[in-house]
């Protein structure tokens, strides 16, 4: 697979190889339940960061093509109907395939499917109520999807309300707009709600459309900051990257350390812990999105999780986990038995990874650019 490093930026590849691997390691907890210790303490933590680190760089990515469209000046339907095309060809193709495994290994495994199925093909699953037990890292495909579709609606609505207002302010007011509106969603969840116990967060909270568009959103902010304040941007990414990182390392430590736990803090968990934590990740990109390489033993492996990320986040966990824990059962494991038992599953996510991603994922997201699908937007 040949790869053209001159048109990729190390530093936002680094962002998902990491991400991915924070992902993989909070889900190994399935495989060796019994880990104790810092281990599993970080590896729980993982799994809540490494989704929201996808999150912030997809909308800072998103986030530079929208401003770029909007403040032109021929932003027409056609140019939000082109966003999301491209869009969907790099997204929906992995989703339906991994959709459709999904619900034969359930079959396969034995397991009662949802009775709401046909929710998963529109992303409705957890668009406002309880995530399912079914392939549930989809939660965070719905969260993306939406924003995809919210944002560059509303910018355009927005210029038949506001025809003399700037681009480049409108773009900004309705980013903020979002934020605010989603920040909004989760104090009114924090005041109905008297449930108070982190599965219950989990399902009910961190994986709900209706309370999390906006970590996506943050990244659209950095991405407008970027665009319009290059230099204090540049100047900035030293002090806001070291910052970034201390903010996530603080509020991890502080968490068990002031016993600030949801039963006595609901309001921290159901609504800040989210802010600040996008916040912090955000904070990072200033240094990142400028760091364009790296020396090779390094920039080659991490490239190329990067580029595998998205294949092995739909396929590690519901379809590749879940079918060797039910033909290999991991529990009686111990020692170096498990370490290979790992390993295997790193290697086997790997390698299906890799062979979606050449033969389906990248074929499916080139149609994009294909004359037939663009003779339609010109």
């Amino acid at each position: 697979m040949r790869i053209d490093y001159e048109k990729r930026i190390f530093g936002l590849d680094l962002m998902r190889a990491v991400a991915i691997i924070m992902v993989m390691c909070s889900h190994t907890l399935w495989i060796a339940p019994e880990m104790r210790g810092v281990t599993r303490k970080l590896f729980s933590v993982f799994g809540i960061l490494g989704v929201d680190v996808f999150f912030v760089l997809s909308g800072f990515l998103i986030g530079r093509i929208l401003y770029k469209m909007y403040v032109s000046s021929e932003f027409t339907f056609k140019d939000v109907g082109y966003f999301w095309i491209r869009r969907w060809f790099r997204t929906l193709p992995n989703y339906y395939l991994t959709l459709t495994i999904n619900i034969l290994v359930f079959i396969y495994i034995g397991h009662q499917l949802p009775d709401q199925l046909w929710k998963y093909v529109f992303f409705l699953h957890n668009f406002s109520t309880q995530l399912p037990w079914f392939f549930p890292e989809s939660w965070s495909l719905s969260v993306e999807e939406f924003a995809y579709i919210l944002g560059p609606l509303l910018l355009y609505l927005v210029l038949f309300i506001r025809k003399n207002t700037s681009r480049p302010r409108l773009f900004l007011q309705v980013t903020l707009f979002i934020l605010l509106l989603f920040i909004l969603s989760k104090l009114m969840y924090n005041h109905e709600q008297t449930i108070r116990h982190m599965r219950h967060w989990t399902l009910n909270v961190k994986s709900i459309v209706i309370y999390r568009i906006d970590a996506i959103y943050y990244g659209v902010l950095a991405a407008y900051i970027s665009i319009i304040k290059p230099e204090f941007w540049d100047n900035i990414k030293y002090f806001a990257c070291a910052f970034g990182i201390l903010v996530l390392i603080g509020i991890n430590f502080l968490v068990p350390l002031k016993g600030w736990f949801i039963e006595d803090y609901p309001q921290f968990w159901n609504v800040w812990y989210f802010v600040i934590k996008s916040l912090a990740i955000a904070c990072t990109l200033p240094l990142l999105s400028v760091m364009k390489s790296a020396p090779k033993s390094i920039r080659i492996p991490i490239t190329y999780v990067s580029m595998l990320s998205y294949a092995i986040y739909v396929f590690h966990y519901s379809i590749i986990m879940q079918l060797m824990k039910y033909l290999i059962p991991s529990e009686p494991m111990e020692g170096l038995d498990l370490i290979i038992y790992l390993l295997v599953y790193v290697l086997i996510t790997f390698v299906v990874s890799y062979l979606v991603y050449r033969l389906y994922e990248k074929p499916m997201t080139d149609l994009r650019d294909s004359p037939k699908i663009k003779k339609h937007f010109e």
